[in-house]
């Protein structure tokens, strides 16, 4: 049973692979090896590009405990096969066996995660991972991850630092010490070194595994055969062809690689400080770090060599290598749960939820902040590849494969193009046994065939398209890093949109504030910035609430932050490194009012003016500050005004969380109804709260206490209202989309009620649209989970109906009576927390809501993620476009995603646009459609070649001819290369049309075209060969013959006088020879000219100059060489001397072959659509896209979309079946 058994490593996660064992099996050895010795190698090769045979023809089965091999499989789609080699890592060097080095080490067997009991620890000690006394840990490393054997769980699993099961209250417990000296060895032979090694691999690495290519290898034996043909020119042409094609291949995988490691060896080496146990402060380099070193931030700051955890002080870090926003971010130290006021010791420490409090490798702290005596420390909690630029890292090194049918139906073109390869060469065999020639020149014969059949050239011709379109992106100021997908751009049909800087602008200006006075709302106020308000609550926590900080005398953070202090113009200033030193604490960022607004100080009396003599100072110190929490939404601050016995606490947010944590008779009774006005014009709203703090608060207790404590029973004081600005060009681009037939859907962090504004005012939504508010609600107090429909309030109602564009978005008919033909579109519209709930607990009705989603608000980032993957589900082939902010995994999922960001977080999206505004959007999919257009045309044109020259080749073969060594050089170079470059050249039509091209090769029009072009190719070939042996002059040639004596030509008997003395071996030269080059030769030219397609998708054909003189000058050379024979060229392409009159028929006959292809084509692309299923009888057609064939189902659904104001229940969990779901609506 153990050997049969078959583990999941990384279960539930993105990269989850089945894992078998296997061990080294001598015999299998011995018997692959001949068979490798047999097979000239070839066998060797076979193993070579397939793991899992290698594995299975080397190796037996075994446990996957004791085995020596692994061979893994990954979970997803694509079935993808790797192997890897068990190592042993040796511990014997480190004694275990006292307790006390025990505690604290490497845990649950080694390190699958740092251990929190040390008695526990004890209890299981090293045997987890070890397989002997002598201490010995199995492990296999699989894309630079390290995996472990655990005997706990049976299984290999990879190394977790302190990022996982570790709480909060045991890093400051039992981590903030720092470790030992021989600890921290320990943990390094476990973990490694502490490095993003992006090795860029030696040229001839990696010209040996491009060499080892499948297509190159076969462009080998295609050389080696022409070779012992003698068709040595074809061969060096091929050669020269391949070493090109590796050179520049080389060149930009070597470029990539360096580009790479240069981004990732910013960081790579550092010297740091670092704490041990004992208090000592050691410095080592960065490489050395392991996960629960403490490590000291430097005063002037550093770029993070690891991910680690803040436990004393506070930095302020440039986070825009991870997120794309070159905001600064003020990072606090975790909160210790020992001493806060309401203790949570429970809760784990998270990355991600802790983000606050955690410093990510590759990004820069600027600046720290710090009590004097004490240092700013972090504890490492991930090294290496583990961290979380690591992890972006290895998904740009091992990227998972893009699965487009454009390529496997490329593949499945080729299978085809064998098999006719295979009936050509049994063919071949049987006609040349029957005509009893040489085995040698048989064998040769019949593998030309394949080699003719399949075309070596066409991967570089494939490539050609996209090169082009890849340079025209670079004009237009989109840069691509993976250049497969600008086909699969071509088949976009819905693109989600970030809001915020992509859609609006940047920035928020402040439109104007609302105050509260008495739980009533004043009239809005513009001017922020007068004197009657200088000393008010309200601008006091306009200036004190915000994480703004000045970085080399330049205000920065935030954008809404920046704008909100700017607008009262108070003035910040923070304590010098010399003034924190002097004092005993943390000195406090002090903010003060310009002078010219405090009122103005004039004693009405002489007895006062001694009082007066003292300067008027009004300051407010921030004494402590909880950040923004987009889990809390909100962020409050501690201050204290110069003077004041107490202190006061502000705090801002969203206005629904800031409502619920004040006092209820401070809010407003119409506050609802005033921010649903506001939100609803587009506005984004910030509310303001207060509260004075008890005196008994000091301020060591305020540098303590939790957030909870402040954050309650404070005094509402009103709204800060801020204006988004769409950008000038986004309704015009989303318009362009929308009659395109593109979907268009928001994807934002911003709340619902502003986004569906923003998605009204750029016309995402039309104005008579209704909109459906998805409000669902998770599993409570035994209830099912539920969702509640709404319908949003039209701002304004459509007076025209016919005025509306009907192909905008689906629709349909409200009423079943014919009468009312009012159309009415629907969007549906949802927060994260909505999304999540119907993922998880209404799988049916995702796929409708996928169809009509249009506005996702307040979404996370891995819930745009999950959004993306959910309309890819339904078929749909969709774009993404956001300025990387946190856009990063829905950019890196998305079909082709665009990011409007150009720092190194773009190197996560597929393309970067310079000009950072949704126009690139269009463009991209217009490149993308004439890329596509563009690989149809050549890849047809190169199956036409193929055919039309194996069929050239079969016919001669049928009397022992062939084409000669320089017709073929004629053909392939002069004629075919030169086509299949120019042909790519055609650029983009101007403007994106409705209408989208084919995704896949395998289509009937496609086809149709294809094989009726074959068919009229073989045709007037066919003709030309039978026709040429009716004429009278006709004999089986010889180098004697002379049929142009005929026409009296006396100049021809000159060209031919040396084949007197040169036998012709190959029986190149004859009558049949030189009709079926010309003809064929033509008909290469005719295919190119009707295969190369303009409108709607490219510019059209006349518009390619280098394409439109290339075939005008091929087309004049062949007719002249033709009609006009010139001596040496004769000779040369070993064409025969045939009458005038032949001459004049076999051009009758091309000109003929050119009209009627043509006119096929014409009909093929006119009629094909409407024609072919009504001739194959297909009748009513079911669309193949999940997405169309849903949305016919929900034209004839009465209970779709749901009635406003109904609810809808999952059925409660049924434990046999899983949450089966029936829809009711109540």
């Amino acid at each position: 049973m153990d050997k049969e058994e078959r583990k999941i490593i990384n279960q539930g996660q993105e990269d989850e692979m089945e894992i078998y064992g296997y061990n080294l099996s001598r015999w299998k050895l011995a018997i692959v090896s001949l068979g490798v010795i047999c097979s000239g190698g070839f066998l060797l090769l076979l193993l070579y590009w397939m793991p899992e045979w290698r594995v299975k023809a080397t190796c037996v089965r075994a446990a996957i405990k004791d085995c020596e091999v692994v061979l893994l499989r990954t979970t997803d789609e694509f079935k993808m096969w790797f192997c890897a080699k068990i190592r042993v890592l040796s511990l014997e060097t480190y004694p275990v066996s006292s307790p006390k080095s025990m505690s604290n080490k490497l845990s649950n067997g080694h390190a699958v995660c740092l251990i929190e009991n040390p008695t526990e620890e004890n209890r299981h000690g090293i045997s987890k991972y070890s397989q002997t006394e002598s201490q010995q840990i199995r492990y296999f490393t699989h894309h630079s991850v390290k995996y472990f054997w655990n005997d706990t769980i049976h299984n290999f699993d990879f190394l977790k630092g302190l990022d996982e099961g570790v709480s909060c209250t045991s890093i400051y417990e039992k981590h903030s010490a720092g470790l030992t000296k021989g600890m921290h060895a320990y943990r390094k032979l476990l973990y490694g070194v502490n490095e993003i090694a992006v090795k860029v691999p030696s040229v001839f690495k990696l010209l040996i595994k491009e060499v080892l290519n499948p297509f190159y290898i076969f462009q080998l034996f295609s050389v080696i055969l022409w070779s012992t043909d003698e068709y040595y020119y074809y061969a060096l042409a091929i050669v020269v062809m391949s070493i090109v094609s590796i050179v520049s291949s080389l060149y930009s995988i070597r470029k990539q690689y360096v580009m790479l490691h240069d981004m990732v060896a910013t960081h790579s080496t550092v010297r740091v400080s670092v704490c041990r146990v004992n208090e000592e402060i050691e410095e080592i380099f960065s490489t050395d770090l392991v996960p629960g070193d403490v490590m000291v931030i430097p005063l002037n700051g550093t770029i993070m060599p690891c991910d680690a955890v803040l436990i004393n002080g506070t930095c302020i870090v440039n986070e825009s290598m991870l997120t794309g926003e070159s905001v600064p971010v003020t990072k606090t130290n975790l909160p210790n749960p020992s001493v806060d006021v309401k203790g949570i010791g429970d809760e784990l420490y998270n990355p991600e939820t802790h983000k606050r409090h955690t410093l990510f490798c590759g990004t820069t702290v600027i600046q720290t902040r710090f009590y004097t005596g004490e240092l700013v420390k972090a504890i490492v909690v991930r090294t290496g590849f583990s961290t979380s630029k690591g992890q972006l890292v290895r998904s740009i090194l091992y990227p998972k494969p893009t699965d487009f049918k454009l390529y496997r139906d490329a593949y499945l073109f080729l299978l085809c193009l064998v098999a006719v390869a295979g009936i050509g060469f049994i063919y071949t065999i049987i006609n040349s046994i029957l005509n009893e020639v040489q085995v040698g020149v048989i064998i040769i014969e019949s593998l030309d065939i394949i080699t003719i059949t399949v075309p070596p050239a066409l991967p570089a011709a494939m490539t050609a398209g996209i090169v082009y379109a890849q340079r025209r992106l670079k004009k237009i100021g989109i840069f691509c890093i993976s250049p497969q997908r600008i086909n699969i751009c071509g088949q976009l049909n819905l693109v989600c949109f970030d809001k915020t800087g992509t859609l609006t602008e940047d920035g928020l200006d402040l439109w104007g504030i609302q105050r509260v006075e008495n739980a009533r709302f004043l009239s809005p106020e513009e001017n922020v910035c007068n004197e009657m308000l200088v000393k008010s609550q309200f601008v006091a926590c306009m200036a004190t609430c915000h994480s703004l900080t000045k970085i080399e005398g330049v205000l920065s953070g935030d954008p809404l932050d920046l704008k909100m202090f700017e607008a009262i113009g108070w003035i910040l200033e923070e304590a010098t490194e010399e003034e924190t030193a002097l004092h005993n604490r943390i000195m406090p960022t002090v903010v003060r009012p310009p002078k010219q607004l405090l009122p103005e100080s004039t004693p009405p009396g002489n007895q006062e003016m001694e009082l007066f003599e003292l300067p008027a100072i009004y300051e407010i110190g921030i004494v402590r500050q909880f950040p923004f929490s987009s889990a809390l939404q909100r962020m409050s601050v501690v201050a204290r005004v110069l003077g004041d016995k107490k202190m006061d606490a502000y705090m801002k947010g969203a206005p629904e969380v800031i409502a619920s944590l004040c006092k209820p008779e401070t809010v407003p009774v119409d506050f609802q109804n005033v921010l649903e006005d506001f939100t609803k014009q587009g506005f984004r709203v910030i509310a303001l709260a207060h509260r004075k703090l008890e005196s008994k608060l000091t301020w060591h207790k305020v540098q303590n206490i939790s957030r909870d404590a402040i954050e309650n029973n404070m005094d509402f004081m009103g709204l800060i209202i801020m204006q988004n600005k769409l950008k000038q060009e986004t309704p015009a681009v989303l318009e362009d989309l929308h009659k395109a037939n593109i979907r268009t859907v928001m994807v934002t962090g911003d709340s619902m009620l502003t986004a569906v504004s923003v998605a009204r005012d750029c016309g995402m939504i039309l104005p008579q649209d209704k909109v459906i508010i998805a409000e669902a609600l998770p599993p409570k107090d035994g209830k099912v989970a539920k969702i509640n429909w709404h319908y949003a309030d039209s701002l304004t109602q459509c007076s025209h109906p016919s005025a509306i564009d009907s192909e905008a978005i689906p629709i349909k008919l409200v009423h079943d009576s014919l009468e009312d033909l009012q159309m009415t579109r629907y969007h549906f519209a949802m927060n994260g927390k909505s999304f999540s709930v119907i993922l998880e607990h209404f799988q049916d009705l995702v796929p409708k809501l996928m169809l009509h989603g249009t506005v996702f608000a307040r979404m996370a980032p891995d819930q745009k993620t999950q959004l993306i993957e959910a309309l890819q589900n339904v078929d749909y082939f969709v774009g993404m476009c956001g300025d990387g902010a946190n856009d990063c995994g829905a950019l890196k999922r998305a079909h082709g995603g665009i990011s409007l960001s150009e720092l190194e977080a773009s190197v996560a999206s597929p393309f970067t646009s310079k000009t950072p505004s949704i126009s690139c959007v269009p463009n991209l999919i217009r490149e993308g459609r004439a890329a596509l257009i563009t690989s149809f045309c050549v890849f047809k044109f190169m199956a036409l070649y193929s055919i039309i020259q194996y069929f050239s080749v079969t016919l001669l073969y049928s009397i022992l001819s062939n084409l000669g060594d320089f017709q073929f050089l004629f053909i392939d170079l002069a004629i075919i290369l030169v086509v299949v470059f120019t042909m790519s050249l055609n650029p983009a039509w101007k403007e994106l049309v409705a209408q989208r091209p084919p995704s896949g090769l395998i289509s009937g029009a496609l086809l149709f075209s294809v094989l009726s072009q074959i068919i009229i190719c073989i045709g007037f070939q066919s003709l030309g060969f039978f026709w040429v042996k009716q004429q009278p002059w006709y004999e089986v040639w010889h180098p004697k013959s002379d049929a142009c004596n005929t026409t009296g030509s006396q100049f021809w008997n000159s060209s031919h006088v040396d084949n007197e003395t040169e036998l012709d071996e190959h029986n190149i030269q004859n009558y049949e020879n030189t009709t079926v080059f010309f003809i064929s030769s033509f008909q290469y030219l005719i295919v190119a000219i009707a295969f190369s397609k303009g409108k709607p998708f490219r510019q059209p054909c006349y518009k390619n100059y280098f394409f439109v003189f290339s075939v005008i000058f091929l087309y004049i050379f062949i007719l002249f060489i033709m009609l006009y024979p010139v001596a040496s060229v004769d000779q040369v392409l070993q064409i025969v001397c045939v009458p005038y009159q032949w001459r004049v028929t076999m051009l009758i006959i091309v000109l003929i072959n050119a009209f009627v292809s043509l006119t096929v084509e014409e009909s093929v692309d006119r009629w094909g659509k409407c024609c072919l299923p009504w001739a194959l009888g297909c009748g009513k057609k079911i669309p193949k896209a999940k997405y169309m064939y849903l949305a016919q189902e929900l034209l004839v659904d009465p209970e779709w979309p749901p009635k406003p104001q109904t609810t809808t229940e999952a059925k409660a969990l049924v434990k046999e079946n899983g949450s089966c779901q029936i829809i009711t609506i109540t």
